[in-house]
């Protein structure tokens, strides 16, 4: 290897531990009472996730929860005896949406404490799903593959062994079902503001006078969320996207604090970016079509998949499912924009560019 490819290679290896420098475990001050926490996903290439302490008169208010795993309640007391703190000093739980490395610890701490849970009302029809099929976030996918004519992705999924009992076993209802709007807190005012699209009930919370956004899933620093990845999945998840990004830049402009990544910048640069991206891919999508392309599964295997620009058969069957449901939310997205025609007369989803 040459001393210019080594010196690529280690370039490439200090941005990768540069971009990971965030889930290092322990609280980190973002302003004066507000600490970030990264706890652990393990197997998940997200890394971690970020759960937000707010110190609020004589309690805490968490952003998010974590995943109900040991480990991460291990580290979330570790890093609370840090700050002076321990679990009986949490009152309340701002739950941004439904996945459960943001939902299932929120539960777990619920009972082992008492704090109150608040989760989006849109959230209800997936947590039904969850609660009553027993079945997790994969329930209704292979369906609505073979819909796509992505059957034998939906195949190698059914035929993976999955056990979800340990994660299913915290879905149960929040202690309140939160509507947009003013959430009081004891020294700390937030706006929760509706942003559909990762989620049909995602929730940001935003804090006006501290200049803060805590962003969920919605805005990420350094990926695109998926869209629609969810049980009670809507139609048009992408344009719903779209229009909650608008909605986070019609609020005044703040200190991005996401659920995966570094907190800090501004939220309107990376939602601009963010609303870039998806018109580049709608362009993209459209190209492919007009290629000849007609079902979902075909145009993502045209198009160019992570910021590393991999191709459609490089990725992972989770990833691949992700990259043709996503596929097919930018494909309806042109129909409502009268670039193209969606047709399931068949049973199976087709799609023409038109003139």
């Amino acid at each position: 290897m040459s001393r210019a490819a080594m010196s690529e290679d280690e370039a490439a290896q200090q941005a990768a531990v540069s971009r990971d420098a965030w889930t290092q475990p322990g609280p980190q001050t973002v302003v004066a009472g507000v600490h970030r926490i990264p706890l652990p996903l393990p197997m998940d290439g997200l890394r971690a996730v970020n759960v937000y302490v707010i110190e609020d008169g004589d309690g805490l208010v968490l952003i998010d929860g974590g995943w109900a795993i040991d480990v991460s309640r291990e580290l979330l007391e570790r890093s609370l005896a840090t700050l002076g703190h321990d679990l009986r000093d949490i009152r309340r739980i701002l739950v941004t949406h439904v996945h459960r490395d943001h939902y299932t610890q929120a539960v777990a701490i619920r009972r082992a404490v008492g704090a109150q849970v608040a989760l989006g009302v849109g959230e209800q029809d997936s947590m039904r799903e969850l609660m009553t099929g027993r079945s997790g976030m994969l329930a209704s996918q292979p369906a609505r593959l073979r819909r796509l004519g992505a059957g034998s992705i939906a195949d190698e999924l059914a035929a993976v062994p999955v056990d979800l009992a340990d994660t299913l076993a915290y879905y149960e209802d929040p202690d309140v079902w939160l509507e947009p709007g003013r959430v009081e807190l004891d020294t700390f005012a937030l706006d929760a503001v509706h942003t559909p699209g990762h989620t049909r009930g995602h929730l940001v919370f935003h804090a006006a006078d501290r200049g803060l956004l805590f962003a969920g899933d919605h805005v990420l620093p350094h990926i695109t969320p998926s869209i629609g990845f969810e049980p009670d999945r809507p139609p048009f998840p992408l344009r719903d996207y779209l229009a909650s990004l608008e909605r986070v830049l019609a609020l005044p402009d703040a200190m991005l604090l996401p659920a995966h990544g570094p907190s800090g910048g501004s939220t309107h640069a990376r939602a601009h970016e963010l609303i870039a991206h998806h018109e580049q891919r709608l362009t993209d999508t459209l190209a492919a079509l007009v290629s000849g392309a007609g079902l979902a599964p075909e145009v993502a295997r045209i198009l160019r998949w992570t910021r590393r620009g991999r191709s459609f058969t490089e990725l992972g069957l989770f990833d691949q499912m992700l990259a043709v449901l996503e596929t097919a939310a930018h494909l309806d997205v042109l129909v409502l924009r009268g670039d193209a025609a969606r047709d399931d007369a068949s049973g199976t989803v087709t799609y023409a560019a038109l003139a």
